[in-house]
């Protein structure tokens, strides 16, 4: 088996708070994992650390077999972050000629037809687009670099519930053509449910507020993170 994602107990604290700790889990390449929890509960801390943006306080963790933020993953790992931040004075197109230019696999024929779908406007600017479309836009410049591996912090949480749904279609979509390992933090359990329309191998939900939680079915599978958070 092929691991994606794999933290050995983990931990972040800031100053006397630790708002991640012993945090052990293994996700497999090809997984679409949800990782659930309320505010605080330390899904923002944890993927910062996935994605070099936070250094851990204790524990290890590896992203596509290397260091989080090394130059050998880098281009091969897709992040989105919280309120998908974009710059507000570009455009469209902008973003777009941007993320071609810093990225040498990016795919700018697949994010000019998704934008095209969408009924985006390329001349527009970021700081005007909805919530929703913002949050299309990112995840259209995320899945366009072609990664191994794509995490989304609470993409969901200012969408509407249409918004929703075409979101989480256009993820499907991207999972399909590629066979991108996902990672999509969210609030609300059955948000990360609606992602599960994909064949049962690959569902994997990770809750980290239940640490004694661990359902097998037919259908779906949850597994404990193993992590202690900053709520526990």
């Amino acid at each position: 088996m092929t691991v994606a994602l794999e933290a050995t107990g983990l931990g972040r604290r800031f100053g006397k708070r630790w708002a991640l700790q012993d945090c052990t889990f293994e996700l497999p390449a090809g997984s679409i994992a949800g990782l659930v929890g309320p505010n605080g509960a330390g899904k923002t801390t944890l993927l910062h650390i996935a994605v070099g943006l936070l250094e851990q306080t204790n524990g290890s963790i590896s992203i596509l077999g290397e260091h989080p933020g090394s130059e050998r993953v880098l281009s091969r790992v897709g992040f989105v972050a919280q309120d998908t931040p974009l710059y507000k004075y570009f455009s469209v197109d902008d973003m777009i000629s941007f993320g071609e230019h810093m990225n040498s696999s990016f795919d700018i024929t697949f994010v000019h037809e998704r934008m095209s779908r969408l009924e985006i406007p390329l001349d527009q600017s970021a700081g005007s687009l909805s919530g929703g479309q913002r949050a299309q836009v990112g995840l259209a410049l995320a899945l366009a670099k072609r990664p191994e591996i794509l995490l989304l912090d609470e993409p969901l949480a200012s969408l509407d519930p249409l918004a929703r749904r075409e979101f989480l279609k256009t993820l499907m979509e991207g999972v399909a053509d590629t066979g991108v390992t996902v990672v999509l933090s969210c609030v609300r359990s059955h948000d990360g449910a609606r992602a599960w329309a994909v064949p049962p191998h690959r569902r994997h939900e990770r809750h980290p507020k239940e640490p004694q939680a661990a359902h097998r079915t037919a259908r779906a599978r949850r597994h404990d993170l193993g992590c202690r958070t900053g709520l526990a």
